[in-house]
């Protein structure tokens, strides 16, 4: 696996704040066997709803844990927190399955299926082919780098046809609204940030066309206790059948964590399918969620993040999320 996008990655840093139902700071305490929980998030519908949720239902307490959250701008920051052990859980998009499929992590548990990625142009730019030659913005290694080599793909294109500029997201909503870049790789709610700046811009591609499964996960570090993922995994499948039966409220939760409007959540949540746990572990069983992992991984060996493709029983803890939704 190519070591410099790890480095890469490591270059975003997460938000420096923490959110109302954090104890802590994401570095200033152990994982240990004292409870605590350090979990890493992205702000949005996907990465923040089942937190919100499991703060407000007393989810953490019942498991006799506690958790500190704290905000990042995307997965492989994440995951790289996690392998320093600075967390002990995160969430991840599509785009960086490629980081626990290369052993830096576990999913512990699928969380949606996500569409919510686009390649965006600016106005007059409206496919690939406008793109070529021009400067295109990218978080590297996340679900936007993803659906920007899909597209190229799709186009007979490759990187070498576009001057590929890896930015943290901020950077993109700013280089993309101020015209210093003419393309980008992104995903929604951000995209809405921008069209407020640029109503006009061209959505090029999207993984909504593909007609793929886009999974959206929770993570663990490697040394994460197995004890422990347990407990956090049974947090996690209560909160997502409380989000299945409480979608209104569950968007009221979520933007009063994010601290966004209500119709803000609602947009973001709209590019996502959620799941009910005996259908994740149902599907789990089948071979179907594993199906998903393979064909992910295919792409990422194609696009030279991964050097082979493992079985997603190697980084994909199934069977213990099978077990805890049958107790």
């Amino acid at each position: 696996m190519p070591r410099n996008r790890i480095r890469r990655a490591a270059t975003a840093l997460p938000v420096a704040f923490m959110l109302s139902l954090a104890v802590g700071a994401c570095s200033g305490s152990s994982s240990g066997d004292d409870g605590t929980v350090r979990f890493g998030y992205i702000g949005d519908y996907n990465g923040a709803s089942l937190l919100a949720i499991a703060e407000k239902q007393g989810l953490w307490k019942k498991a006799g844990l506690t958790a500190e959250v704290t905000s990042f701008n995307n997965g492989p920051v994440q995951v790289q927190a996690l392998s320093a052990g600075d967390l002990d859980y995160g969430y991840i998009g599509p785009g960086a399955v490629w980081l626990p499929a290369s052993g830096k992590s576990k999913i512990i548990a699928i969380d949606t299926l996500t569409y919510a990625d686009r390649v965006i142009g600016q106005p007059g730019i409206s496919s690939m082919k406008d793109l070529k030659g021009k400067r295109v913005g990218v978080p590297e290694g996340t679900s936007g780098d993803m659906v920007l080599n899909i597209a190229l793909e799709e186009a007979g294109m490759t990187t070498k046809d576009i001057t590929k500029v890896n930015m943290d997201p901020s950077t993109i909503v700013s280089a993309f609204s101020s015209g210093k870049i003419d393309g980008a790789g992104f995903f929604y709610p951000a995209i809405d940030t921008i069209k407020k700046k640029v109503p006009g811009l061209e959505e090029i591609a999207s993984t909504k066309e593909t007609g793929d499964s886009f999974p959206t996960a929770f993570v663990a570090g490697n040394k994460v206790p197995e004890d422990k993922n347990k407990k956090v995994i049974k947090v996690l499948q209560q909160a997502n059948d409380w989000r299945r039966q409480h979608p209104d409220e569950t968007i009221r939760l979520t933007a009063k964590m994010l601290q966004v409007t209500e119709a803000q959540t609602k947009a973001d949540a709209s590019h996502v399918q959620t799941l009910s746990t005996k259908e994740l572990a149902d599907k789990t069983k089948s071979g179907e969620v594993n199906d998903w992992l393979k064909k992910l991984g295919d792409f990422f060996v194609r696009n030279k993040q991964l050097d082979k493709n493992p079985d997603p029983k190697q980084y994909y803890t199934g069977d213990l999320y099978s077990e805890q939704y049958s107790q």
